[in-house]
């Protein structure tokens, strides 16, 4: 069985062309593919009723003066409920969530109120991650800033020095949310597109400014910064985890593979049960990348399924604190590596 390793190949989303070669495995999960409208809705009750829950009782608990204590779990907990939120606007992205396309678009602009995002340009650059991740010709799309040992050392003192602090876990996961984030993409596009996203982002100060007024401004910046800066904290530790590991793959637009970005680029993040729910399993992320049109409610019974899925090494929360110290793709050795002495 042969692998068409040619890179016009477009593996970020679904039908398989006539040239595209696979191993006869990968056809046993689009079977997974099936969107279920129950579960779909099932998941936006069991997170969205439990976060709006969570933010009466973190607004009752500063109104009357609770322990400053319990005021901190309510914000950590919500955070981690804005995360599974943000798995579901993810699913809304590759409308694989609900079976009609329109429903993955309403609900896909529903939730990115929630998280502060626009819909319309994360699709846009999550897409091109999908179709041109682990290329290093192709680099800057939705992923992490990661330089190769060459580049590190032919580059400038002020470039290595913004690029140790980028890689460096404080600055990453604690400002990572802003180091990341960049202006719109679609301000360099088309005019239609340009006017989605300002749309998108004025309604968001539009709802900010609402609550705001009605508890106070002082109570809802005491709880949506937090919020905000914990869950993005934590879904950069996911992403971060999910494609920076001992034995990714990365290699040159000529030598891109498709299939082995998908498979060996993505990681199995093995999580425990209540964190593998609260990010809607989204650890199965070689899954994913395989075929982003499963979706999250049926990637861990793919993965339970398909024997070959399981040939993916688990990395482990003990594990995934290792990934910090990969800094470098090292072309000569083909793996990541730490920081030059």
């Amino acid at each position: 069985m042969t692998i068409d390793t040619s890179n016009n190949v477009n593996f970020s989303e679904t039908k398989r062309k006539p040239n595209q070669i696979w191993p006869d495995w990968c056809e046993a999960m689009r079977k997974f593919r099936a969107s279920n409208n129950l579960k779909a809705t099932w998941q936006i009750i069991n997170t969205i009723v439990p976060y709006f829950c969570l933010w009466y009782l973190t607004i009752r608990s500063i109104q009357h003066d609770y322990p400053s204590v319990i005021i901190i779990l309510l914000i950590i907990t919500s955070a981690a409920f804005l995360v599974r939120i943000f798995i579901l606007f993810h699913d809304c992205v590759h409308y694989s969530f609900f079976q009609s396309k329109n429903a993955n678009i309403f609900f896909g602009y529903f939730f990115s109120l929630f998280l502060f995002i626009s819909f319309a340009d994360w699709r846009f650059t999550h897409l091109r991650h999908h179709g041109k991740y682990a290329n290093l010709d192709s680099r800057g799309y939705g992923d992490v800033w990661t330089m190769t040992k060459k580049e590190y050392e032919n580059t400038t003192t002020f470039q290595r020095i913004r690029y140790r602090l980028f890689r460096n876990p404080l600055v990453l996961f604690g400002l990572g949310i802003f180091l990341l984030s960049k202006r719109p993409s679609y301000f360099m596009v088309k005019t239609r597109e340009r006017i989605d996203v300002l749309f998108t982002y004025l309604l968001i100060s539009a709802i900010a400014f609402a609550v705001s007024r009605i508890i106070g401004w002082s109570t809802y910046f005491l709880i949506q910064l937090p919020v905000l800066w914990l869950a993005g904290g934590f879904g950069i530790w996911l992403f971060y985890v999910n494609h920076q590991f001992e034995g990714v793959y990365w290699a040159r637009r000529g030598e891109w593979n498709p299939f082995f970005a998908a498979m060996k680029g993505s990681s199995f993040f093995k999580l425990p049960a209540v964190l593998n729910w609260l990010t809607s399993n989204i650890g199965y992320h070689h899954v994913h990348h395989l075929d982003p049109r499963i979706p999250n409610y049926h990637l861990q019974r793919c993965y339970n399924t398909v024997p070959e899925l399981q040939n993916a090494p688990p990395v482990t929360v003990t594990k995934s604190v290792d990934c910090f110290r990969l800094k470098l793709w090292d072309e000569d050795l083909q793996k990541m590596v730490p920081f030059p002495c």
